[in-house]
């Protein structure tokens, strides 16, 4: 197990091996044991320490946390690394990452456009190192889309982009044409019409039937409050994010509701945080519920091998029922299969 254990991260990473602790606790074999290593957050850190593993015989490692510390793994090749980061473009090929993937995500919001009908999505992708990791997991997926845009996270650009992307000048100027229209005109009952217009934003259609905005928090809020202002709300079309792990935040902003999500079984996160809580006295971390699957998952396809560590462990194809949901194992790449939620009325209701 190699993650952070002092440093800025120390809190993270010492979470990590609470966790683990749990698993192993539950598991109850003696044939598992787990040494804990301190990356120290650092690639070159990551590195030392696994050489030191490998001369100790270990040949699975858990960890790193950070894409940042696998840069130099590549060079223990007999060693297969279970990262607990969700990026998996670009990877070397022995490290396998585990974390909530954007593929696993993708996968899970076409089931729900399937449910729903819903077949002109627009993708908007920020500006950001994750946008290769969103590019990658559309191409495997082969998500269908209406049309795909990138976006810049400053507040002062943004709105303009999303107002060009939804041709909000022109459904503008079609309002206060038409008014102008009706006002020339000679029809009936005019003066009712103006004034119904004249309570508009805009007039027009809008060519999609929803949006998958990969982002979170403050910035997600953002991409949101600006499809509002141009007259683009959750009434019209359907807001789709990413993963937000239940950002109780979320909850507030009624006028961006609902809002849906794939994530995590939010069940068994809370069932986990009251555990850890109850033992540990203080509230884990994310990473903290991934890490105590991964024991889980590793000891089940150890035993499924009767014991024998081999790469190929991961290349077979296989599932596995953790807390966090199905996770599916298949030529070194773990995807997982999702829940599906909406942010409404003050709470995250379960979709599927």
């Amino acid at each position: 197990l190699i993650v952070p254990t002092s440093g800025k991260d120390s809190q993270l990473g010492n979470s990590i091996i609470k966790s683990v602790r749990m698993a192993i606790n539950k598991i109850d074999d003696g044939r598992i044991e787990i040494i804990p290593k301190d990356t120290k957050s650092n690639p070159i850190s990551s590195l030392k320490v696994s050489k030191e593993l490998y001369d100790q015989g270990v040949r699975i490692v858990i960890g790193p946390v950070f894409n940042e510390s696998i840069r130099y793994l590549d060079e223990l090749k007999d060693m297969t690394f279970i990262s607990l980061t969700n990026k998996v473009y670009g990877n070397p090929s022995n490290v396998i990452s585990a974390g909530v993937n954007a593929i696993s995500q993708i996968n899970t919001i076409i089931k729900f456009k399937e449910n729903n009908n819903l077949e002109r999505s627009i993708f908007l992708i920020p500006k950001t190192d994750y946008k290769k990791e969103i590019d990658f997991a559309i191409h495997k997926t082969n998500i269908k889309l209406k049309d795909k845009f990138y976006y810049d996270t400053d507040p002062t650009i943004l709105t303009d982009q999303i107002a060009k992307i939804t041709r909000y000048s022109q459904r503008k100027q079609n309002l206060e044409d038409e008014i102008k229209r009706l006002e020339n005109s000679l029809e009936s009952n005019k003066e009712k019409k103006i004034e119904n217009l004249k309570k508009k934003d805009t007039l027009g259609g809008i060519n999609f039937d929803s949006v998958i905005i990969a982002d979170f928090d403050e910035s997600l809020k953002s991409v949101i409050t600006s499809l509002l202002y141009t007259d683009v709300s959750s009434k019209r079309i359907s807001y789709l994010a990413l993963n937000q792990w239940f950002d109780k935040s979320l909850l507030k902003e009624t006028s961006l509701q609902p809002i849906y999500f794939p994530s995590i079984n939010k069940e068994n996160y809370n069932l986990f945080i009251n555990e850890y809580n109850s033992k540990y006295r203080t509230d884990p971390n994310q990473l903290s519920f991934l890490s105590y699957d991964l024991i889980g998952l590793i000891y089940f396809l150890i035993y499924e091998n009767d014991f024998e560590i081999s790469k190929k462990i991961f290349y077979k194809k296989n599932k596995f029922k953790g807390k966090i949901g199905i996770f599916e194992i298949n030529k070194n790449l773990i995807t997982h299969q999702l829940n599906f939620y909406s942010i409404e009325n003050n709470q995250f209701k379960k979709i599927f």
